[in-house]
């Protein structure tokens, strides 16, 4: 039996930066993704329609910024057919792989270590960082805020749990004077 090849996108961290978002979701448009993955810090309801803008199947959790709970949560379930809200953590099968997600990399380090996932996806530290545990890809995507590195988020082909990173953005120029 033949696995089916897609392209996955996972971005995370995007606190309510619209030009962003805006950017990450055209460009996974453009390279042909057919799922997204936001691990979390999305925040605002107001976030939501961008995120939606994505052609494919969205797959969203909430981070430690979770923002109006009940609305993003309703408005997933009622206005966004695309966006699968799944809470604090997900859980789902896309191409014949097993993931899951979770926000805070610790967490998402025990779920990886379970050997119940091909690939776990996780954010929160704003640090790009992709690498094996057993048979399971752990990815951090990095976030799309530029807080610490240039915002981006990770393209990857399921046929062989290749990837890249795609940069969107420039780093936030903050005055720490």
């Amino acid at each position: 039996m033949t696995q089916y090849i897609m392209h996955i996108a996972i971005i995370s961290d995007s606190h309510d930066h619209i030009p962003n978002l805006v950017r990450a979701v055209n460009r996974a448009n453009k390279a042909g993704a057919e799922v997204l993955i936001h691990c979390g810090d999305l925040i605002s309801p107001f976030m939501l329609p961008y995120l939606h803008r994505f052609h494919g199947q969205i797959h969203l959790i909430y981070g430690n910024n979770a923002g109006d709970q009940h609305l993003i949560s309703s408005r997933c379930a009622t206005l966004f057919d695309r966006i699968t809200h799944h809470g604090f953590a997900a859980d789902f099968n896309a191409a014949g792989l097993r993931i899951g997600c979770h926000h805070y990399p610790e967490l998402a380090r025990g779920l990886a270590a379970s050997g119940q996932y091909d690939m776990v996806c996780c954010g929160h530290n704003h640090k790009n960082r992709v690498e094996r545990i057993g048979d399971c890809l752990l990815v951090n995507p990095g976030d799309l805020l530029g807080k610490d590195e240039l915002p981006g988020f990770i393209l990857l082909a399921t046929e062989d749990l290749s990837w890249k990173r795609i940069i969107v953005g420039k780093r936030l120029d903050i005055d720490n004077g």
